[in-house]
């Protein structure tokens, strides 16, 4: 028996033997990710066919290092339930594809499988969750966990081993269209979310791909791929710390972003991938490319070749569908590469397959399991539930209850699906999803009359469509108006190359996902006058925003009495909502990001530094909606604050009582300002948070430890130190401030 085909060896002795056995061309093919998985299979019937593109792929590169989006289900892997891989044949097609690598492999090395996972399965019968935006808005990592948990359930049971997981990206420009990708604008909470959501996917045995690295969300104009122009401590202390707190899980990859910091690409950029990922991070998993990305180096490195050299040079071990890495064996016969090199990230690719006991276990024997199964739809609702937040309600319209007998449901977003599910987004039957009016009807308490007029479509107006919603708002009691954005692709929308939506083209019901930034950051027109129309009757009106990003609503909300803001909650979203509205659940989302009045306030997060304090001439300075905010059917105090220093930093305690008649759930959030130490200071800092669920009269002590490092300034090395001395201390939930005091000499 050959060394690498003992199991009662390490991992990483039997992949250095391996290795030692293969030839350059292998190695190179260890590293290509080049195929688009859903394009390999025909399927007629249950009868899967592999195309010759596969075949060839496999022969001239003596194997396969990994295989993207075998099970992969969308517009763009023009796939459906007759032409894609269902459930119940999965196994079947998967154990087809493995046999094929395996059996055309010299050394018998087995294929890995990667997935997107950015908020679920992208596959037929992919269970979903709500997006990273939604998800941050919980505040609440334990349960992302859980969630994350379920969907590595799985992706295990499907034989998946990367699953390619949005958890780095900060939401610092909602102009940007992959804004739902992010869990905040806050690195805290950003960091707290991405850490919960990859160790809950390898807790299950699944490999988490953490994109992307880094600062992708920073961008000119809201332009996806951009330059983020920033400096090294913004990159520390906005864009590092998800990365950071990925590393402290123990992530398996990372996945370089496509845009440049101060004119270096991240895949070429060696001081990013290799001395603060590897150095100073210590991440020692595989470094992937994102799609195309390499190619994109001609930009720069002139042609393919001198483009996988730059590449893999500074650190990316594996690509995604590009040319260039399939030119590395050349780059080493040329010169351009030594062959080391090929090495270090071909090691890194057979100790990974080893450690997932690929060569022990290739094949499924069983089918992938449900998402029922799986238990996704449980936490998947509980997740939706958490996420909405409450912005407005005045007269205290909500919770609906019992107190109007007839409600009309108006808008678009109200009966479509899709609207709620985001991007990267599997098709979805109408009985696995619950739209809102679905949940409205459902959730209706006894002798409650729910009726329905569309009003508008996405994007258009039509009179007659209005006059029907206008004469059923005037029939009501309440009006619940249900409008926002959508990442639809199922519309017609058109594909670049790297699956995005293709800028300008769009759908009649897509105008946010990757592909789709926007220079307006407004709902649809047609949409917003609907509402102001609806608002003239004088009935109470409750609007209800579905969207994928921080839309200025400053007119929408003036013209409604309430207003409960989802970001985009997932197939069981229509359900939490209607709970909300009626009040068998309490709202307890808080903003992850801050909403601007208008396109003009852009960059608006919270957290700005104190070098200037923000001013116009035409219009407040003042976000409409500021992190952190949300609003709750009772309410909260926080008192008996006490802060004593520890040995490494700060204890804070205090209670929390709910002080209204309603159970509900408090989210009490520490902020430190820093008064002292020669960098100019960000106006407030999120440092720590808690949920803490409260009966009515109820009251709940908690504790928040802050070390000396979280406190401090961000070090950078090589530099000076940065210390400072004193601090501002503020509690707060829901943007409320419930206390403040100073600390200082630590």
């Amino acid at each position: 028996m050959e060394v690498y085909q003992n199991a009662a060896l390490s991992p990483e002795e039997r992949a250095k033997d391996l290795l030692g056995k293969m030839t350059l061309q292998e190695k190179v093919g260890q590293l290509n990710q080049r195929l688009y998985g859903f394009r390999i299979y025909e399927r007629e019937g249950e009868k899967f066919t592999l195309t010759e593109e596969f075949k060839e792929e496999v022969n001239r590169m003596g194997g396969l290092g990994a295989l993207y989006g075998l099970y992969r289900a969308d517009p763009w892997a023009d796939k459906d339930e007759k032409t894609g891989i269902v459930l119940e044949l999965s196994a079947k097609a998967y154990n087809m594809v493995q046999k094929y690598v395996i059996e055309h492999s010299r050394l018998g090395i087995p294929m890995m499988m990667s997935t997107e996972c950015p908020h679920g399965h992208q596959a037929l019968g992919g269970g979903l969750l709500p997006v990273n935006l939604a998800a941050g808005a919980t505040f609440d990592p334990e349960l992302l966990l859980e969630g994350y948990r379920a969907c590595g359930k799985q992706l295990k049971s499907g034989h998946v081993e990367l699953a390619l997981m949005s958890a780095l990206d900060m939401a610092r420009d909602p102009r940007w269209g992959r804004s739902e990708e992010c869990y905040s604008e806050d690195p805290c909470l950003a960091a707290a979310m991405a850490k919960a959501a990859v160790t809950g996917m390898q807790s299950t045995g699944v490999g988490s791909v953490a994109k992307h690295f880094c600062a992708q969300g920073e961008t000119t104009g809201g332009v996806n791929a951009s330059a983020a122009r920033i400096g090294e401590r913004e990159l520390r202390e906005i864009h590092f710390p998800p990365a950071k707190a990925c590393c402290e899980a123990g992530v398996e990859g990372i996945m370089a972003a496509y845009n440049e910091i101060d004119g270096v690409y991240c895949h070429r950029n060696a001081w990013l991938l290799r001395d603060v990922l590897r150095g100073e991070m210590g991440f020692d998993g595989i470094v992937m490319a994102d799609g195309l990305a390499v190619d994109f180096l001609k930009n720069t490195e002139g042609d393919t070749l001198h483009a996988a050299v730059a590449a893999r040079s500074a650190g990316v071990d594996v690509s995604l569908w590009d040319e260039a890495f399939g030119r590395l064996g050349e780059a080493v016969e040329k010169g351009l590469l030594d062959e080391s090199q090929i090495d270090e990230a071909v090691l890194r690719v057979l100790k990974l397959k080893f450690e997932k006991g690929l060569f022990e276990h290739p094949y499924m024997e069983e089918n992938m399991l449900s998402p029922e199964e799986a238990g996704i739809p449980e936490v998947s609702l509980a997740l939706a539930r958490e996420s909405a937040v409450l912005l407005k309600n005045e007269e205290t319209v909500l919770p609906l209850a019992k107190k109007y007998k007839k409600v009309a449901v108006i808008g678009y977003h109200a009966a479509d699906r899709y609207c709620m599910l985001g991007d990267y987004t599997p098709p979805v039957p109408e009985n696995e999803c619950v739209t809102v009016l679905q949940g409205m009807k459902q959730e209706a308490p006894e002798g409650v009359e729910v009726s329905y007029a569309m009003g508008s479509g996405f994007s258009e107006a039509d009179a007659d469509e209005k006059a029907k919603a206008l004469a059923l708002a005037k029939e009501s009691d309440v009006i619940v108006a249900v409008v926002g954005g959508s990442s639809s692709r199922f519309g017609g929308a058109v594909f670049d190359a790297n699956g995005a939506a293709s800028k300008g083209t769009g759908s009649r019901s897509m105008d946010c996902g990757e592909g789709m930034d926007t220079a307006k950051v407004h709902i649809p027109a047609a949409q917003e006058e609907l509402v102001a129309e609806l608002a003239r009757l004088g009935k109470p009106l409750v609007t209800v925003v579905i969207a994928g990003r921080a839309y200025c609503i400053e007119k929408i909300e003036n013209a409604s009495d309430a207003v409960l803001y989802a970001f985009y909650p997932g197939p069981m979203g229509g359900k939490a909502v209607a709970e909300l509205l009626y009040g068998s659940s309490n709202p307890s989302g808080r903003l992850p990001v801050s909403m601007p009045r208008h396109v003009g306030q852009i960059p608006v997060c919270y957290n700005y530094r104190t070098s200037v304090v923000p001013a116009y001439c035409d219009m407040t300075s003042q976000p409409l909606h500021t992190f952190g905010e949300g609003k709750s059917y009772t309410t909260f105090t926080g008192s008996d604050v006490s802060v004593t220093k520890e040995e490494n930093g700060i204890c804070v305690s205090f209670t929390v009582e709910n002080t209204g008649n309603m159970a509900g759930t408090s989210v009490p959030c520490l902020y430190v300002r820093k008064h002292s130490g020669g960098v100019v200071a960000r106006i407030k800092e999120l440092k720590a948070f808690t949920r803490i669920a409260l009966a009515p009269g109820e009251k709940k002590e908690a504790v928040f430890h802050l070390t000396k490092e979280e406190l401090n300034f961000v070090q950078i090395p090589g530099k000076l130190e940065v210390i400072c001395h004193e601090y501002e201390l503020m509690l707060e939930d829901g943007a409320e401030k419930w206390w403040a005091g100073n600390v200082t000499n630590l």
